[in-house]
């Protein structure tokens, strides 16, 4: 019991980062993509794409 009280602990402390992290990125892309990847129910990275649009 005491192994999953300390994983919940550790995921309340990584979402709020996590989240964070979303919103800053979400509030700088213009055109892109956000991805995510989750471990074990954890946000263990983002990856930001960034799309440049050039005129004609």
């Amino acid at each position: 019991m005491m192994d999953h009280d300390k994983k919940h602990g550790d995921r309340e402390g990584v979402l709020p980062e996590a989240l964070a992290l979303v919103s800053d990125a979400l509030s700088r892309l213009r055109y892109g993509a956000i991805q995510l990847t989750v471990h074990d129910g954890r946000v263990m990275q983002i990856d930001v794409t960034e799309r440049k649009r050039l005129n004609d």
